[in-house]
C-alpha cells in the first residue's frame, strides 16, 4: 500500500529480474511484524520504510492517540537498529540533542558524552514542542549526518533515519518549525483517525492483553539489520530514472509554483526528493526504473509539507493536498 492518500497507485506486477528479490522480501517481512502492533496504517509504515531507504526522515502528523509513537517503536524492534527517544520540551537544551563536553574531575579533560542523535532510528517525540532553537540542534544531524560540537564534526552512526511526531491541534506551549527544518523531512505522513473495523481490531488486541509500552508483547521480532539496510540502500541509489520521467516531475514542481493558491512552490530540493523517495517505492514494488505511477504514489507525502497555501486560499479552505492532487491531475503524463 503506498504511503499517500491518492488515487495514483504503483503498478502491482513488472516482469524485472529478481536480483534483489530476498532483500525486497525482507522488508515486507518488516511491515508484516509491524502490523503485529500496529492496526490500519499500512500506508504509514511503507511510508516509513520509502524514507529510511532514501535515506531521508519522516514526520509524522496526527491527533493524539493515532499510534505514532507506537509506530516508530514498532518499526524500530522490527530491525535491529540502534533506537534512542527524545521527548521534547519547552526546556530541552541543543546539548540536549546533539552532547556536549563534560568535565571529568579524574582527569581534569572535558571529553564529549554523546547525546541521543548518536543512533540509527531517532525518535523525536512532539517535536514542536521545543523552542526553534533547540528543534535547529537537528538540522545539521538531519542534513549532514554529523554533529559539531566545540568546533569538531562528529559522525553519526549510518545508517540515520529521524522520525519525528508532531500534534497538528493544539498549540498551546508549541513552536512553529523552521522553514529549513520541515525542509529537511522527506516525507510528512498524516495519520488519521481509524475507520469503525480497525477501531474495534485495536479493542480487540488490547482486551487480549497487548501492552503498547511493550512492542515485544505483540510478538514483534527483528527481521532486519543494520547490513540489509545499507544494501537496500545502496540498491534504492541504482534505480534508474528515463529522461521523459524526469521531465515529468520538473514540470509538477513547476506547477506547483504557479498554481494561483500557492504563495510558495516546490524548491528544486523538493523535486531531488521525490525523485529518492520515488526510486525507494520502485525498488520496493520489484522495478529498476522509476515510473510515473511511482512519482504520483509519492508526490503528496514529499510535497504536502514544502507548499505554502495563500492566506486567502487557506480561508476557502484550500489545503497543500488538493493543491497537489489538482497539479497531478492537470499536468500531462508522458506515456
Amino acid at each position: 500500500m503506498p504511503p499517500a492518500t491518492t488515487e495514483h497507485t504503483a503498478p502491482e506486477h513488472d516482469p524485472t529480474s529478481s536480483d534483489g528479490s530476498d532483500l525486497r522480501d525482507a522488508f515486507g517481512r518488516v511491515r508484516t511484524e509491524v502490523a503485529k502492533a500496529v492496526v490500519g496504517q499500512e500506508g504509514a509504515v511503507s511510508g516509513m520504510i520509502v524514507g529510511l531507504l532514501a535515506q531521508g526522515h519522516v514526520l509524522l502528523e496526527g491527533v493524539p492517540g493515532v499510534a505514532k509513537t507506537l509506530l516508530v517503536r514498532s518499526l524500530a524492534a522490527a530491525m535491529t537498529l540502534d533506537t534512542k527517544r527524545i521527548q521534547f520540551t519547552p526546556d530541552l537544551m541543543p546539548g540536549d540533542v546533539t552532547g556536549s563536553l563534560v568535565y571529568d574531575a579524574s582527569t581534569g579533560t572535558f571529553p564529549f558524552r554523546e547525546g541521543p542523535v548518536f543512533t540509527n532510528v531517532l525518535l523525536a517525540d512532539e517535536v514542536n514542542r521545543t523552542p526553534p532553537k533547540t528543534q535547529s540542534a537537528l538540522l545539521e544531524a538531519m542534513e549532514e549526518r554529523q554533529v559539531s560540537v566545540d568546533g569538531d564534526a562528529r559522525a553519526l552512526p549510518d545508517p540515520f533515519f529521524v522520525a519525528a511526531t508532531m500534534n497538528p491541534i493544539e498549540f498551546e506551549g508549541t513552536y512553529t518549525l523552521p522553514e529549513a527544518q520541515l525542509d529537511r523531512f522527506l516525507m510528512k505522513l498524516t495519520l488519521d483517525i481509524p475507520p469503525r473495523d480497525v477501531e474495534w481490531q485495536v479493542l480487540r488486541r488490547h482486551a487480549d492483553g497487548f501492552v503498547p509500552r511493550d512492542v515485544r508483547s505483540a510478538g514483534i521480532t527483528p527481521v532486519v539489520g543494520v547490513d540489509e539496510v545499507i544494501r537496500a540502500q545502496r540498491a534504492v541509489r541504482g534505480v534508474g530514472a528515463r529522461d521523459d520521467v524526469l521531465a515529468y516531475i520538473v514540470d509538477l514542481a513547476r506547477a506547483t509554483r504557479q498554481a494561483p493558491s500557492v504563495r510558495v512552490g516546490v524548491s528544486p530540493r523538493g523535486a531531488t526528493a521525490l525523485l529518492a523517495a520515488a526510486k525507494a517505492w520502485a525498488w520496493l514494488t520489484g522495478y529498476d526504473a522509476i515510473t510515473p505511477d511511482h512519482v504520483q504514489a509519492m508526490a503528496l507525502p514529499v510535497w504536502r509539507h514544502r507548499l505554502r497555501v495563500a492566506a486567502d486560499a487557506e480561508l476557502e479552505g484550500v489545503g497543500a493536498d488538493g493543491v497537489l492532487q489538482q497539479v497531478l491531475e492537470q499536468v500531462r503524463v508522458p506515456i
